[in-house]
């Protein structure tokens, strides 16, 4: 019987993973969670935690526990290089609008949480897999690791934006395509001299600066760049040379860093939405499904949201194929809506041409004359989702 076939197995042990692992165990599965690199220790700076992120997480039971450890973003908004303001935000408007706050906290606080709320031995550490068969109504699951086979009755491919089960289940799709755009991310101590969370956009690229509880500050960069380039004398240099006149506290951030511990990375996105979620008995969440400019800050937010979703329609005695064609019916058009806002904003962000610049921050500063809320309308449909209930699906337009 169906309902007794109730092993999972999630391949990636990253946010959206940890989360899927979470919730389905909840459901009733028996789950274990393969990750490819050799321990849990997080690559990467910090994550911005929309309502509608922090409301999946309390599914799991650790919205709380992550409202507690992280920064509650206060009122700041939208500048120029010379520091003047293009918008003001405030942070008791956005709560009032989405019904809770929009946090802040590095990632691996989040995935030390997530790791630890689930069992040990549940993830499985240096350990590789691949699909060798998606499955089907009559037939279950397998995928290979280095210790042997495992068969499931469900397959969660939690592997990233370079997905190895996504081309196995659609070859024919063109995959990820390259932004135009590089990041780069990293996490210093907290400069002299107070500032407000910002983001700052300049022609052709941007900057956000957003404290975190512990005493640092996440900042993050964009910029139009090559593919696969990398600056002959260091990303730190780079950084000085784009961003080094502009106000503060950009100048004491880039001080601060250290080569080391600034990541950058080409933005792919899969603008170019695939089929379906789901083939089989083997579902694609997160990046692997939806890939997304971080324009939004919803990349993490949704593989979240993904998880519960996926956990509520595979509930107990449910047949998986069912269950995962009701995933892809509610959460593709949601994510290709959020994949192709944030490629828009990620236009508008990086428009480098002195005219349309100018008129950019026109546009921005005559919007924000009307109050914050004019401003929040752009997440309207993404901040103020809620987890479903019964069968109510969620939306976004």
């Amino acid at each position: 019987m169906e309902q007794q076939r109730n092993r999972a197995v999630v391949v990636g042990a990253g946010i959206g993973g940890l989360t899927a692992a979470l919730a389905l165990r909840a459901r009733g599965w028996d789950v274990t969670v393969l990750e490819r690199a050799a321990s849990l220790a997080p690559v990467g700076a910090g994550i911005g935690l929309a309502p509608n992120a922090l409301r999946a997480l309390d599914v799991v039971g650790l919205g709380d526990r992550v409202r507690s450890l992280a920064a509650w973003q206060g009122d700041g908004g939208m500048r120029r290089p010379d520091g003047r303001w293009l918008v003001r935000t405030s942070a008791r408007a956005a709560i009032e609008r989405f019904g809770g706050p929009l946090v802040g906290l590095h990632r691996a606080t989040l995935v030390d949480l997530l790791a630890d709320a689930l069992p040990e031995g549940v993830v499985r550490t240096g350990a590789p897999a691949a699909l060798a068969d998606p499955g089907d109504a009559r037939r279950p699951a397998r995928v290979t690791t280095p210790d042997g086979e495992i068969e499931a009755e469900l397959v969660v491919a939690a592997d990233g934006i370079h997905s190895a089960v996504r081309p196995a289940l659609f070859p024919g799709h063109p995959g990820p395509r390259y932004s135009g755009f590089t990041t780069w991310r990293a996490v210093v101590p907290t400069p002299d001299g107070p500032f407000a969370p910002h983001e700052t956009w300049g022609p052709g690229r941007l900057w956000g600066s957003q404290p975190l509880a512990d005493g640092r500050v996440y900042a993050y960069a964009m910029a139009a760049a090559p593919a696969g380039e990398h600056a002959a004398g260091g990303e730190k240099a780079l950084l000085q040379r784009l961003f080094g006149d502009w106000h503060h506290p950009v100048p004491a951030i880039l001080a601060a860093c250290d080569e080391s511990t600034v990541l950058r990375h080409d933005v792919h996105q899969l603008i170019d939405p695939l089929p379906a979620f789901h083939l089989g008995r083997t579902a694609l969440l997160g990046d692997a499904a939806h890939a997304m400019q971080p324009t939004l800050g919803q990349g993490g937010n949704q593989a979240i949201e993904d998880a519960v979703v996926l956990a509520h329609h595979a509930g107990p005695g449910r047949p998986v194929p069912a269950a995962l064609a009701a995933y892809t019916a509610e959460r593709l058009p949601r994510t290709t809506a959020v994949v192709r806002r944030a490629a828009r904003t990620g236009r508008l962000s990086m428009l480098s041409a002195r005219p349309a610049v100018v008129l950019r921050d026109t546009a921005m500063t005559a919007v924000s004359l009307f109050g914050p809320g004019l401003i929040l309308r752009g997440f309207d449909g993404i901040a103020d989702w809620r987890p479903p209930v019964g069968d109510s699906p969620a939306r976004v337009s």
